[in-house]
């Protein structure tokens, strides 16, 4: 089936051009190729790369143990910080966190490969599944956990370590989150995150439930009543409605749905896509829509943003992907309404937007970009159904500095708490930390009181 065809249609490029399209966007490095670029790093004491990494890996250690020929020690030290150090180094957009701060920019305007070899020294230590950690003594206490995100999983294994017991609720089919269900497929090929998943359940004492959702199947109430504590790494559930004429035309759909069907697909020929598609937003969702719409034989491929280039969320590295993929990226236009024909999406119009005022408005001019299938990328939501008293901020849950929330017991991280940076591995950091203090409160609590004379 050629791309001439029109309308939303699967199986439009051959079984060949789709396993070429899909594969990894990164190759991983061999091992010469690691030790030449592990030779390039300063490791300088004063790390302004480790610093600018949520987790705070000791990058330098990290990759000094690459050049030194001792990839599993560099694992570890990798693994100690961020335990889902393997598919952060395939989706961490390092070139604005580590190696944007990497000293080799002033004099060569080129970083040190620090993501592709972190990810050499951690696929070394799961194919090898070697694990570095052993759980405590049982401590007798346990923990729920909602979610199994990156949030959820780093909690989760943070606290098994230390003698927990750990029941993960999640409301999908499989583990993982957004590593399983919402980054572009070529980013994390092989079913890395199921292989991730794996690794971290390894630990022992950690149960996963399935098809189980906070407000639904259980309430917070349920979780304190049978648990010691509760960790929410909730994400977000929801999807921001586009309100705009036309929205339930035939061929609108939700970006973070296309994305999870295409991480979910064997072949990805069965994935409909339109001949010209528009997609709507300007963070790396909308990005990682667009790419994967041409890649699966989109003729055009279209991002709306409503501001400029420099307001878009996506790094300048994936629009620049985008661009080296054949979608056009188009700046100050709005959506205003779904032009549809016969119930199906024949076009968008969309406002030309400024800035007034320090305000975005629309300039009064329109235009008509024809289009078949049309992807919504302009933001989630979090669902905070079952939560009973939390408090709450901007529609996110509000937490100090340990992770702690309003409630007595209960802690959140990831993209549900407020100040959530919709990053892998910031949502990692959020859950390790959460079950450091968890593990600190649990253990305080079961000191015997000491009696006053």
């Amino acid at each position: 089936m050629g791309t001439t065809e029109t309308g939303i249609l699967s199986g439009r490029l051959s079984p060949v051009e789709y396993e070429k399209n899909f594969s990894d966007l990164h190759p991983p490095l061999d091992e010469h190729e690691a030790l030449v670029a592990s030779d390039r790093c300063y490791f300088c004491y004063d790390a302004p790369c480790m610093t600018a990494c949520p987790t705070s890996i000791d990058i330098p250690l990290f990759i000094r143990q690459i050049s030194t020929g001792n990839p599993i020690g560099s694992a570890n030290t990798i693994f100690d910080q961020n335990i889902l150090g393997g598919m952060c180094a395939r989706v961490c957009p390092t070139e604005t966190l580590c190696e944007q701060a990497c000293v080799r920019n002033t004099a060569e305007h080129r970083p040190v490969e620090i993501g592709r070899l972190q990810r050499y020294a951690t696929d070394i230590a799961m194919r090898e599944n070697k694990q570095f950690y052993e759980r405590a003594e049982p401590t007798g206490k346990s923990i729920a956990i909602v979610g199994a995100g990156p949030a959820g999983l780093a909690c989760a294994h943070r606290l098994a370590v230390k003698g927990h017991d750990v029941v993960i609720y999640d409301a999908r089919e499989k583990a993982g989150g957004l590593n399983e269900y919402g980054i572009a497929t070529y980013k994390a090929v092989d079913d890395f995150a199921q292989a991730e998943v794996d690794y971290v359940l390894a630990i022992g004492g950690i149960e996963v439930r399935n098809r189980q959702m906070l407000g639904r199947d259980f309430s917070l109430s349920d979780m304190l009543a049978n648990h010691d504590a509760v960790f929410l790494g909730l994400g977000l559930a929801g999807v921001n409605a586009l309100r705009a004429e036309g929205e339930t035309a035939e061929g609108v759909e939700d970006a973070v749905d296309f994305i999870a069907a295409l991480r979910q697909s064997e072949t990805k020929s069965d994935i409909p896509v339109g001949r010209r598609v528009v997609v709507l937003g300007g963070g790396m969702t909308a990005v990682d829509a667009a790419v994967q719409a041409k890649l699966l034989g989109a003729e055009e491929v279209t991002i709306c943003y409503r501001r400029g280039k420099e307001n878009m969320n996506a790094s300048e590295f994936e629009q620049d992907l985008a661009a080296a993929k054949g979608v056009t990226i188009r700046h100050w236009l709005q959506p205003k309404r779904i032009i549809a024909r016969d119930g199906k999406v024949a076009g968008i119009e969309l406002d030309y937007t400024t800035i007034e005022d320090g305000r975005l408005t629309t300039t009064g001019e329109t235009g008509v970009i024809t289009a078949d299938h049309v992807l919504k990328a302009i933001g989630q939501t979090f669902e905070a159904d079952g939560l009973g008293g939390i408090t709450l901020q901007s529609g996110r849950i509000v937490v100090n500095d340990e992770g702690r929330t309003s409630l007595d017991r209960v802690w959140a991280g990831g993209d549900c708490v407020l100040g959530g940076e919709d990053l892998t591995v910031s949502a990692v950091a959020m859950g390790r930390d959460a079950a450091e203090s968890i593990n600190r409160v649990l253990a305080a609590a079961s000191q015997p009181a000491v009696a006053v004379a």
